[in-house]
């Protein structure tokens, strides 16, 4: 479980495909700090495991599927990736709840500033509406935003300097795809509905 408040964009090392999986490896700092193997950590809002680290990176195994269906995909060395250690129960919760579970790639349609802040809208999966609450929570690559604007299955967040200063978004571009999760309470109350009505 993970807040949504990304504690740093970690930099691709190396991505490659070995028998068993593909093995992700990520410069980082401050989020190494007291993490150990078998701990997991959000990376651009996907949970994996740690299975390796040094002084410098985390080394991670990716399933084909999970590449297949996150914007992982895309990466290539060099790509900044936002990394946020799991929620510790005794710590503030500054975001929203989020899993780590992606359900589904959005695409940027606009990404322009606004005066001070940023505006960025993005299209989720084709009947995604029902999940896109104005004023609700949404990740985006792994960081909690808020939806400012809901059209159809597209929606909109305002993003101030510094999330721009400590995430990837800073290097996103029109047209790229953004790992998305939707808030849980909605996912759950859906289901609650539909077994209720069935």
């Amino acid at each position: 479980m993970f807040t949504g408040i990304v504690e740093e964009a970690g930099r691709v090392v190396a991505f490659t495909q070995s028998a068993a999986a593909w093995r992700l490896q990520i410069a980082a700092g401050s989020t190494l700090a007291g993490t150990a193997l078998g701990d997991s950590i959000a990376v651009n809002g996907c949970c994996l495991t740690v299975v390796e680290r040094d002084a410098r990176h985390f080394y991670f195994d990716v399933l084909e599927e999970t590449r297949r269906l996150t914007n992982f995909s895309a990466l290539a060395p060099g790509a900044p990736v936002n990394l946020e250690r799991s929620l510790r129960f005794d710590g503030k919760v500054g975001g929203h709840f989020v899993t780590g579970h992606i359900d589904g790639l959005g695409v940027v349609e606009i990404f322009e500033q606004r005066g001070a802040d940023y505006y960025l809208r993005a299209r989720a999966p084709a009947g995604s509406a029902r999940y896109l609450i104005h004023k609700g929570s949404i990740a985006i690559d792994g960081i909690s935003l808020t939806v400012a604007e809901v059209e159809g299955d597209s929606f909109a967040v305002w993003l101030i300097p510094h999330t721009l200063a400590v995430t990837n978004l800073r290097v996103r571009q029109v047209g790229e795809l953004v790992n998305l999760e939707f808030d849980l309470l909605g996912k759950y109350v859906e289901k609650l509905l539909a077994l209720r009505t069935a």
